[in-house]
């Protein structure tokens, strides 16, 4: 549903408290300049360092909207949720867990480091997310990536594209990665050539995308596997419930267990400065600021989460999710 033609018509009372929350929290941490615009993928370093949206997207349809959200990023480790989930769906959920687990490493998001059963600790690392990616079918490269981009695509509700630059420049700074190729074709978890595995891999990395993009993707699995806005079927059930649960055990890098405590919600940052975070049923939420802390989390979108979980009761074990007045009033069907 477009944005301007809601503006147009009465609006729930839940639906105006929300844009204004939005609008509140947005204006509260712009004048946050802490963190540092990613630059060992040198590409990135381009990144306008101000840039910073949020948006909300209901299962409804409804979008709420503040700041920079048309602004484009590349999608980055956010892409290895949605590959987990094409894997899965190819698959089936136990060939996918017999190459790749779902434990928190309590590792950087780019070790060197296989579990003990030989295997990459969960998919939102670099290693788990490699071996996902091998994991997609296709006669070349180009079909699996176009496996890949349509996913993507249809979760965020418009076609999507890869950033050929970011991509160059991954491919040619992506050592540590082609590392962690060999590292898995070594103990069989790769079939065929570790480089095309990741060309795909970066390829997926680089597709470009805005915060309106990630809330919508975020609704998608809120609404069990349904773009609420176009209103196409993209993951099934049974995957979207693998996604989450990987997402909110792992899904912010060094940060996941911070993140549940405090915002206690499924989510999967970027090293480019997205946040997709879900609330299961009921929203996506989409923000977007380059300037990210040590561990590659957006600084901004992580404060934010946090206050708009809290004002909302967002928190899975709270009291009021999902029976919260607030959550009904800004949610309820005219």
């Amino acid at each position: 549903m477009n944005h301007n033609n809601m503006q147009k018509r009465e609006e729930l009372p839940g639906h105006t408290h929300l844009r204004k929350t939005l609008d509140r929290l947005h204006k509260k941490y712009s004048d946050c300049h802490e963190g540092n615009v990613a630059t060992y993928i040198p590409e990135l370093a381009k990144a306008n360092p101000d840039h910073f949206g949020v948006a909300v997207v209901g299962v409804d349809g409804e979008i709420y909207e503040a700041g920079e959200t048309s602004a484009e990023f590349t999608i980055q480790s956010i892409s290895k949720a949605f590959v987990f989930g094409l894997a899965v769906e190819t698959h089936g959920r136990d060939a996918v867990l017999k190459k790749v687990g779902v434990e928190p490493s309590g590792d950087a998001f780019n070790s060197l480091e296989l579990r003990s059963s030989r295997k990459p600790f969960n998919p939102m690392i670099n290693a788990g997310a490699i071996t996902d990616t091998g994991m997609i079918t296709g006669g070349s490269v180009k079909e699996r990536m176009n496996k890949i981009l349509r996913l993507l695509s249809d979760a965020a509700g418009r076609e999507l594209r890869v950033d050929k630059d970011v991509y160059r420049s991954e491919k040619e700074t992506g050592h540590r990665n082609r590392a962690i190729g060999h590292l898995l074709k070594n103990v069989d978890l790769i079939d065929g050539e570790v480089e095309e595995v990741l060309d795909l891999y970066f390829q997926q990395c680089s597709v470009l995308l805005n915060a309106r993009d990630l809330a919508t993707m975020g609704a998608t699995l809120a609404n069990l596997g349904t773009n609420p806005v176009t209103g196409k079927e993209v993951l099934s059930f049974d995957s979207v419930r693998d996604v989450l649960s990987v997402m909110f055990t792992c899904g912010m890098y060094d940060f996941a267990g911070e993140w549940a405590f405090r915002v206690g919600i499924p989510a999967k940052s970027g090293v480019g400065g997205g946040i997709l975070a879900v609330v299961n049923r009921q929203l996506g939420i989409g923000t977007y600021s380059p300037r990210v802390d040590s561990m590659g989390n957006s600084i901004r979108g992580i404060r934010l989460c946090t206050d708009l979980a809290e004002e909302m009761g967002l928190h899975i074990f709270n009291f009021t999710n999902p029976g919260s007045s607030f959550i009904k009033a800004t949610f309820a069907k005219k």
